[in-house]
């Protein structure tokens, strides 16, 4: 925690403080995705299709937003394969399962259980990504507090046949996803030549289209749930799935990717927040302790920022860590970074008459990627 107070503070003073309102704006975004999530499925809107309005809205947001940037979409049957898989682990059955979940659990401790996250994405990362760097010699000890407090806010003790633990247990699973889909990102889609922007707005469609054939078979059409409910829905999706990735983005840029990552530890306290304040939920003793044992797994677990890392301000994976699912690859913010400074120092060149040569080095340069994303 330290570290990353540190980079925020050099980030602080290196950019002015331009970064505070993306940063709060950002962790009350995605803090309050779970008291949404609350408001509609007790409402009676079916897990699976909060899910799906949720992807058809984020779809439509950041599909408009590519267009307004006159973005490149992506082509070609093998980024919209690992996209629609990338879908499944990041957003289709994850958001189902949290939305399913929160019929049983409130959305303090849905909030509260996402802050696990990181913990699976290191797990799964280091597992079947080659040559990712390993958490250092402070990643068991990071691992077991992470678990300790995974079954703290389950409330363990009560019994694995309690309705609040099943929900529990839902939204563990979530997370569990949401690491595996990072991993997958990490392996299969972080070196394509797309920005963040439009690699997310593929998988956000095709986790539409995903869930728009399933919701019907599973749960039959919807119906209409009330103003209020509707309305949840639409800032779930256009704002919480779609514009908030923007604000990371912007975040990522101007703050560095330590600053961005800070954004894991603030979002369980605007979630338990929201949901105590708005939503009259009580905050168990057992949300409180586990939530800080799960934070501090994320803190011990962070790996060793490389020399690379250090000058952009962090940690390059922790960015990918989002609540409620944050689409896209932090290599490819990191890529977006690296082809606006190439664009910059690229024009002196062009005037000298070194344009065409300069742009073949800058692309090449900036075929890497590597994202978040949520």
């Amino acid at each position: 925690m330290v570290g990353v107070v540190g980079a925020a503070g050099a980030a602080g003073q290196a950019g002015g403080r331009r970064w505070w309102p993306g940063f709060v704006a950002l962790s009350a975004i995605w803090g309050a995705s779970f008291a949404l999530i609350k408001v509609a499925v007790d409402a009676g809107v079916q897990p699976v299709w909060v899910a799906c309005w949720r992807c058809l809205l984020g779809a439509a947001a950041l599909w408009a937003i590519l267009a307004l940037r006159r973005e490149r979409a992506p082509r070609g049957l093998a980024v919209w394969g690992h996209s629609a898989v990338a879908a499944v682990l990041l957003n289709a059955v994850p958001f189902a399962l949290f939305s399913y979940g929160e019929t049983r659990v409130g959305s303090v401790l849905a909030g509260v259980m996402n802050a696990a996250t990181p913990l699976f994405t290191m797990l799964f990362t280091v597992a079947a990504v080659p040559g990712e760097r390993r958490p250092g010699p402070r990643g068991p000890a990071g691992l077991a507090v992470g678990f300790a407090g995974v079954l703290t806010v389950l409330g363990v003790w009560r019994g694995f046949g309690s309705g609040e633990v099943g929900g529990g247990l839902a939204c563990l699973a979530a997370t569990c996803c949401y690491g595996a889909g990072f991993a997958y990102l990490r392996r299969h889609l972080s070196a394509r030549p797309y920005t963040a922007t439009a690699l997310s707005a593929a998988q956000i469609v095709c986790g539409a289209a995903e869930l728009a054939v399933v919701a019907p078979l599973a749960a039959g059409l919807p119906g209409w749930p009330g103003t209020g409910p509707a309305a949840a829905l639409l800032v779930l999706g256009a704002l919480g799935t779609g514009v908030a990735y923007i604000i990371n983005l912007d975040l990522v840029r101007t703050a560095g990717t330590a600053v961005a990552a800070a954004v894991t530890y603030v979002t369980p306290l605007w979630s338990t927040a929201l949901g105590a304040l708005l939503l009259g939920e009580p905050v168990g003793w057992n949300a409180l302790l586990g939530g800080a044992a799960v934070i501090a797994a994320v803190a011990l677990t962070r790996p060793p920022a490389g020399p690379a890392q250090r000058r952009l301000g962090g940690s390059v994976g922790a960015a990918a860590f989002a609540p409620g699912g944050r689409p896209g690859p932090v290599r490819s913010i990191l890529s977006d970074q690296r082809a606006a400074s190439g664009a910059r120092q690229d024009r002196p060149d062009r005037a000298k008459g070194g344009g065409p040569a300069r742009d073949r080095r800058c692309a090449g340069a900036c075929g890497a990627r590597d994202r978040w994303r949520a």
